[in-house]
């Protein structure tokens, strides 16, 4: 019974199922019509027997009641619906629970209708939302996983290695087995019940049968035959597929039981009475629902005055039933007419909305075979992706014999555009890890620079690394924070390092400023005594004090200019030649050289001055040539003299760094010979 219910549950409203082994056991015992073999219209033999009250007992023991009244598909439609009802009267309250557009909702938001139909409705009201929130959820689900798993494969991952866990999965899951185990446990208090109703309908069967065999009053076997009436209204729900045809049975045995009170006319005859007015305010309710706007409504009322028909209210006499059948089953037709033009009407809605869907499914196709070759691009296409995806879900229902057809179409759009992407960004993170492995070179040398003393060296190879990282594209994103803040902490402390030392530098500069500024002044203030030996020692004590204060800011050296010119006009007073006076200004310099004990600021000197011998000779070279172009002009030209003169200048110049290389080399000898005196001392 439970493998049944399990199966019930999974379908459609189906159509008339056989009875169980019981009931087909009865039936065989029971008087029941057969189907004619002519080629007269088949009718039931409860009309055979109205019509011939004297049908003969053989005949009726013969055959299986067919009624014609449960042939047509508008009836069948209410009988199958009423025996779901029948079942179970809470389960009647699936009409009224709406049924939303369960395509239109996202994951999230299907389960949490799924808790809410769990947690506040009839376990057996709520099948079909179910079944419905099912079917869109493991479409929704399947869909997310493909893209989740392309999405793991673009990124390098094995296919057999994909794992992901899913919280809105996981969510649903839980829901629908508290569903499961609700509607097990419900139906398995249920199945022993309608089982018992179903016996207790066959035994009330068998004895509406043995009441035409019974030799009593016949006012005491019609006191009898209510007695099993009203039995049988109390005698509870039985199993759905078990329904009709138990009805059927019953209803069949009552009419022979009627045809069996023709010997008592009056008594049949009043219930014939009652039966026929009950029959046709039925009949009329059912006509005016013809008016009824709502649909389901109207078909709902419908449903229940087939139920009353069926199992409140007797048969009717003879001459009657077929045109209170008529009128009856004629509004049930025009009701199932309106049904029909309602569906009609509505798969041209479905009809629209599929050419709405067609419409997004190639506007999706067409940005997955234009997909973007940049990033900024593709961000763009992939939020145009999310919007046609919510468009195509809030379009609504399409046909069903396209659905499937439709959604596969959808998928595989979506899937065109997530590999395309994948595979951008699968090529995108390969740049970016060769980046990374630049950046990282570029890290090193920044830490290995960091903490350097040689600013003149480090300062612009930071700032050429930081030019390079400028350069350098992305990273992957794992790894760009991490390496960002390790290389700006790098160059932040360098630089850092490198302000705090220019600031102290900066304050030792503007002191040596204002002394060499004391200095100057003081110089300018000076005058000349007449005595040679003496005013030329006090200026090369003036040039000694002033190469003692260093640097000066960058923008103070103008200074410099202003205490040469001062120092070369008294040189000039005293008698001393340029060349005499440029060598009285290098000895300081020479000084200062020889007190230090680095070699390589000696060298540094040396190849200096070799520069400056090198340029002099030719410069002197350019200009002697340029001399020759002037052959024919006179020496009195002044282009020719301003040549001589320039060239007489450069000759002054060279033999001036000659002599300042000559005192270098002295100083550099006597250091050797120091040297090499002290080392053989120690020896």
């Amino acid at each position: 019974m439970m493998q049944e219910k399990e199966q019930k549950l999974q379908e459609t409203e189906g159509g008339t199922e056989h009875i169980s082994d019981n009931v087909e056991t009865t039936a065989k015992e029971t008087p029941i019509s057969e189907p004619t073999t002519s080629e007269e219209p088949v009718i039931s033999n409860t009309e055979k027997e109205d019509q011939n009250p004297e049908v003969s007992e053989e005949t009726k023991d013969s055959t299986v009641p067919e009624d014609v009244e449960q042939t047509d598909e508008h009836i069948e439609e209410i009988d199958e619906s009423n025996a779901e009802d029948a079942e179970d009267v809470e389960n009647e309250k699936r009409h009224h629970i709406p049924m939303l557009d369960y395509h239109a909702m996202s994951m999230e938001n299907l389960v949490g209708e799924l808790q809410r139909l769990v947690k506040n409705e009839k376990v057996q009201a709520i099948n079909k939302h179910i079944s419905s929130i099912k079917y869109e959820f493991d479409q929704k689900f399947q869909e997310f996983m493909e893209h989740k798993k392309e999405e793991f494969v673009a990124n390098g991952g094995n296919e057999i290695d994909f794992r992901y866990n899913s919280v809105a999965k996981r969510q649903f899951n839980e829901v629908y087995s508290e569903y499961r185990e609700k509607r097990d446990q419900y139906y398995k208090q249920l199945e022993q019940n309608l089982k018992n109703n179903l016996q207790k309908r066959l035994e009330i069967i068998e004895e509406l049968k043995g009441l035409v065999n019974v030799e009593e009053d016949i006012n005491t076997t019609y006191k009898n035959f209510k007695e099993l009436q009203e039995n049988w209204r109390n005698a509870g729900p039985v199993p759905r597929k078990n329904y009709n045809d138990v009805w059927r049975t019953y209803h069949h045995h009552m009419e022979i039981f009627y045809d069996f009170l023709h010997l008592n006319r009056e008594l049949r005859d009043l219930d014939f009475k009652h039966n026929l007015e009950e029959k046709l305010k039925l009949v009329e309710k059912a006509e005016a629902l013809a008016q009824e706007p709502d649909i389901n409504k109207a078909f709902r009322e419908l449903q229940m005055l087939h139920k009353i028909w069926k199992e409140d209210i007797g048969p009717v006499a003879q001459e009657q039933r077929e045109e209170v059948w008529e009128r009856f089953s004629n509004a049930t037709k025009a009701m199932h007419h309106r049904r029909q033009e309602h569906y009609q009407e509505l798969e041209k809605d479905y009809e629209k909305n599929l050419e709405k869907k067609q419409e997004i499914i190639t506007s999706i196709l067409g940005i997955a075979e234009n997909t973007s070759n940049n990033h900024r691009g593709l961000q763009q296409q992939i939020r145009e992706i999310e919007k046609l995806r919510e468009a195509f879900f809030k379009a609504g229902k399409v046909p069903q014999k396209v659905n499937e057809q439709t959604w596969s179409a959808f998928k595989d759009a979506v899937r065109n555009f997530n590999r395309s992407k994948n595979a951008f960004y699968k090529s995108q993170k390969k740049e970016q890890l060769e980046n990374l492995e630049k950046k990282k070179a570029l890290l090193g040398l920044a830490v290995s620079l960091k903490d350097s003393e040689d600013w003149e060296m480090a300062t612009p190879e930071m700032k050429r690394i930081q030019s390079e990282w400028k350069k350098i594209g992305h990273v992957p994103r794992k790894y760009s924070d991490k390496i960002w803040n390790e290389f700006k902490e790098a160059c932040n402390h360098y630089f850092d390092r490198l302000h705090s030392e220019k600031n102290e530098s900066q304050k030792e500069e503007l002191e040596n400023f204002e002394k060499k500024s004391d200095c100057l002044e003081r110089l300018k203030a000076f005058q000349l005594s007449g005595n040679q030996e003496k005013d030329l020692e006090t200026l090369k004590e003036f040039l000694a004090e002033w190469k003692q204060y260093g640097r000066i800011p960058y923008r103070k050296k103008h200074i410099n200019g202003k205490f040469n010119k001062i120092v070369d006009a008294l040189l000039k007073k005293l008698g001393v030649g340029r060349q005499e006076s440029e060598l009285l200004k290098y000895g300081d310099k020479m000084q200062q050289l020889a007190k230090s004990d680095d070699d390589r600021a000696i060298n540094n000197e040396r190849a200096f001055i070799r520069k400056k011998i090198d340029e002099s000779k030719s410069e002197i070279r350019q200009l002697e040539n340029n001399l020759q172009f002037f052959s024919n002009a006179s020496e009195d030209s002044p282009l020719v003299q301003d040549v001589v003169k320039n060239i007489e200048g450069h000759k002054e110049s060279l033999e001036t760094w000659k002599a300042k290389l000559k005192k270098l080399n002295i100083l550099k000898n006597t250091r050797n010979r120091e040297e090499e005196e002290n080392s053989s001392e120690e020896e």
